[in-house]
Order: structure tokens, then C-alpha cells, then sequence
């Protein structure tokens, strides 16, 4: 799943539970669950690189406005809720930048075995994307009209 998705749902998990640790914490199990359903990925190699630039500009960008959306109350649970979503994709930032990944092997091995990677869903992963980040967005500003 593209890093944009698993941006919006952080934010949506975030809003959701108040509490910036629990919502780390299930932020961390969305992506591992988002990973189980069929998504875009080029499996081995670098092909992914191309989407991933412009992914991780539109990942930041709406961690950008989805925490500066969310009330005052809710902001830092909203900020782990995202960044708990995106953590296991380091795998692949570590490989890239630095030839290994930061987590243990044992755990690359079971987040490589849930992947249901499929060369053709890009466009389904951007739809996704954009609609969970839009419902955030959205969820945000109604929450901050009543300063919740």
C-alpha cells in the first residue's frame, strides 16, 4: 500500500482514540493489516522508487495539513496515529539509503509474507489514499468547528 493510504488511515485511528500511544500503537496494526489486502508493489527490486518519491512528497504534505487540522486536543494523537501507520515502511528506506533494513529480520520476513502486492492497483492505492485522507481531513475539521 502506498505510504499516502496508511497516512490517512494514522490520521483517521488518531482522531479516533485521543491518546497518542494507543493510537501509535494501532496506527502500527493498521499498516500491518493495510499490508494483508491487495495493494500496488513491484516486489523485488527498485521499481518502487519512482512512485515512492512522489508518494512520500504527498505522504508529508497530508501529515502536514491532516496535523494541522486536528484540534488542539486531538493533534498529538493524530501525529501518532500517522507516524505508527507509516513505521513499518522503513524496511524500505533503511535497504535504499543505508543496504539494511532497522528492523530485526524476523519481523521483515513476516511483514514481506503479508504483502498482496500487485504490479496493476496503483490506481486503486491513490484512490484509497486520497479518499481516507479526505475523510480525516474532513472529520478534522468538523471536530475542530466544536473544539473537541
Amino acid at each position: 500500500m502506498i505510504i499516502s493510504a496508511h497516512v490517512g488511515a494514522g490520521a483517521l485511528v488518531g482522531t479516533a482514540l485521543r491518546r497518542p500511544i494507543p493510537a501509535f500503537a494501532v496506527g502500527f496494526a493498521s499498516h500491518l493489516a493495510m499490508d494483508m489486502v491487495p495493494h500496488w508493489g513491484t516486489g523485488p527490486g527498485l521499481g518502487w522508487i519512482p512512485v515512492a518519491r512522489r508518494d512520500g512528497v504527498a505522504g508529508l504534505l497530508a501529515m502536514g495539513i491532516l496535523t494541522a487540522a486536528a484540534p488542539p486536543g486531538r493533534r498529538l494523537a493524530v501525529l501518532a496515529g500517522m507516524s505508527g501507520a507509516c513505521l513499518p515502511d522503513t524496511d524500505k528506506i533503511g535497504i535504499y539509503f543505508a543496504g539494511r533494513s532497522p528492523w530485526p529480520k524476523r519481523f521483515d520476513r513476516f511483514h514481506g509474507r503479508i504483502q498482496r502486492e500487485s504490479a496493476d492497483l496503483l490506481p486503486q492505492d491513490v484512490l484509497v489514499a486520497a479518499t481516507l485522507s479526505a475523510t480525516a481531513a474532513g472529520l478534522l475539521h468538523l471536530l475542530g468547528r466544536g473544539r473537541s
